[in-house]
């Protein structure tokens, strides 16, 4: 369940429905969003959005600054895409090496 919170305006219908289509697109990475929450603060002319959702391997964590709110929240969504991005394809980029290579790499780095 998302929850967002802000003390210095109310939430409206239209925020809360850019806010959730922007964390939906996260569903295309197969990853369990668990206690996603959002907080809307206003820093002068500037409107801060901070996010924090945990993951069953991590937490993923973004904050954007903008003067228009929903650039703010595309900010945010990208950041949280980038993170996530990064967080699902980092295993497969470790890989092991095996005989010639393992061999090769052992004689050029010997010391």
């Amino acid at each position: 369940m998302l929850k967002i919170t802000s003390k210095e305006f109310n939430v409206t219908e239209a925020i809360r429905n850019r806010i959730e289509s922007r964390l939906e697109k996260l569903d295309r990475y197969d990853v369990q969003l668990i206690n996603p929450h959002v907080i809307i603060h206003t820093d002068g002319p500037l409107f801060k959005i901070e996010t924090s959702i945990k993951l069953n391997n991590g937490q993923l964590f973004a904050q954007a600054k903008h003067q228009n709110l929903y650039a703010a929240i595309n900010a945010m969504g990208q950041k949280l895409e980038k993170q996530l991005n990064r967080l699902t394809h980092k295993p497969a980029k470790r890989t092991l090496l095996t005989g010639a290579e393992a061999e090769e790499y052992a004689t050029e780095y010997a010391a």
